[in-house]
């Protein structure tokens, strides 16, 4: 076997780290993201490694020029390293602040997200109809919405 082509084993743990690293991103508690970034990182920092060639270090004079490891996946293993400790420190700070505010760790839904899903779910747009009534209720949105259609239809 080659040296080149990478291990099955190291394949398969890449993708399980991938996937539960990605299904971790996608929960609403911020440990489990913070899990989930972890998990991400050690898998992008697995498959950076399975792109560089083992050898000897690469010092010039230490060994033929073609028996060297390639340096570039190292160097980027470190960079990923630092960059996924600063994300860890960061989401560990929000985690802690969250839990210290609100007695727990989970983001909650927007409001204008909400507002905006509930339009989308009737199906209305700006110039329906119903716009007009939502001007009654005095909401912002619904007299800029107003206002905008005043301009356009001078």
């Amino acid at each position: 076997m080659s040296p080149n082509i990478p291990n099955l084993v190291y394949i398969l743990v890449i993708g399980v780290l991938f996937a539960t690293g990605v299904t971790l991103l996608l929960e609403r508690s911020l440990t489990r993201v913070l899990m989930g970034v972890i998990l991400l990182g050690n898998g992008a920092n697995l498959l950076l490694l399975t792109g560089g060639r083992a050898g000897g270090p690469p010092i010039v004079g230490t060994s033929a020029e073609e028996d060297m490891s390639d340096p570039l996946p190292q160097a980027m293993v470190l960079t990923a390293i630092v960059i996924t400790l600063g994300m860890t420190a960061f989401l560990l700070a929000l985690a802690y602040r969250s839990w210290h505010l609100n007695g727990h760790d989970e983001v909650q839904d927007d409001v204008e997200d909400r507002r905006i899903m509930e339009l989308a779910d009737r199906d209305e747009g700006p110039g329906t109809a119903d716009a007009d009534a939502d001007v009654a209720d005095g909401s912002p949105e619904a007299r800029v919405l107003a206002a905008a259609e005043a301009e356009g239809g001078r």
